[in-house]
């Protein structure tokens, strides 16, 4: 008698823990060939709402850190990632990807958390200036981070398509809650696990998983979320979130041409840029008297 295989089921991840969904849904992932991989949580718009609270709270904590030290903590992902590439490569081969390619998105995901562990302390530098006024005044232009991002991932790719929209939006120093492929969800919720044992606080990265069908008005519309990322070509859900998001005005970018195994393509500090705001300050020149101008 043929043994029956105990499929594992595939919590997601709010707040640094490992919930089943508020809906008690799930479906079944399978391969190409019809067999089944795992039990996966089909979330539902609570779940997408605690996300977001959890998100909101750990923002200040995590865009107040010094930059060195989410460089440090991106590293130590990647660090994660590369104790556990066995098993990503495993799960990328049941998800129908050669094994010759498994390999090949694994070590590019950890390459691009160290590309951008490494801008984490200079974007600022890069993107700031130093703006040329006729009055007696220093007018400086600074990045900071936007908030909560939310994100609907790539989901044609399980691995390299998550960390290339998740890392440049945490580097930066924002949180985001994201939804995984609905078709190749298993790597997104083995990469919680990650997070998980690494130093990122919890908050910080959110995962869901579930059909961007039904969740992506809520992560349009929530009026907490200052801005989006979606990654898929349907242009009647681009038009939906465009509209939804005109509620409070956040910011929407459609990543839907970038291949994201290609270098030139999927990573550059201007990902990290999208989800910061330019913050302009003047400051008073002092005069020679040691008088400070007026306002």
């Amino acid at each position: 008698m043929k043994r029956v295989e105990v499929l594992k089921t595939y919590k997601i991840y709010i707040g640094g823990q490992f919930p089943r969904t508020e809906s008690g849904r799930y479906y079944i992932a399978k391969n190409k060939a019809g067999e089944p991989l795992a039990n996966v949580c089909l979330c539902s718009r609570k779940d997408f709402r605690d996300a977001a609270v959890v998100a909101r709270g750990a923002f200040g904590g995590w865009s107040s850190r010094a930059a060195f030290n989410r460089s440090q903590i991106l590293y130590r992902i990647a660090e994660m990632l590369e104790c556990r590439k066995a098993q990503f490569i495993e799960e990328l081969i049941k998800q129908d990807v050669a094994p010759a390619q498994a390999e090949e998105e694994v070590l590019l995901s950890i390459d691009r958390l160290i590309y951008y562990a490494g801008w984490c302390d200079k974007f600022q530098q890069v993107f700031s200036s130093v703006n040329p006024v006729a009055s007696s005044y220093f007018n400086f232009s600074v990045p900071e981070p936007t908030g909560v991002v939310s994100i609907i991932a790539p989901q044609d790719t399980s691995l390299i398509g998550l960390v290339s929209v998740i890392a440049p939006v945490i580097a930066g120093g924002n949180t985001c809650i994201v939804l995984a492929s609905e078709t190749k969800p298993l790597c997104a919720v083995t990469f919680a696990e990650v997070l998980n044992s690494s130093d990122l606080p919890g908050g910080v990265v959110n995962i869901l998983t579930g059909k961007p069908s039904e969740l992506v008005k809520y992560f349009a519309d929530h009026m907490d979320i200052n801005a989006m990322v979606y990654c898929e070509k349907d242009e009647a859900t681009k038009k939906l979130i465009q509209e939804k998001a005109v509620l409070n005005v956040k910011r929407v970018f459609c990543y839907d041409k970038i291949d994201w195994n290609n270098e030139a393509e999927g990573q550059s500090p201007y990902f990290i840029l999208d989800s910061q705001e330019i913050k302009t300050t003047w400051h008073p020149i002092e005069n020679i008297g040691g008088a400070k101008s007026g306002y």
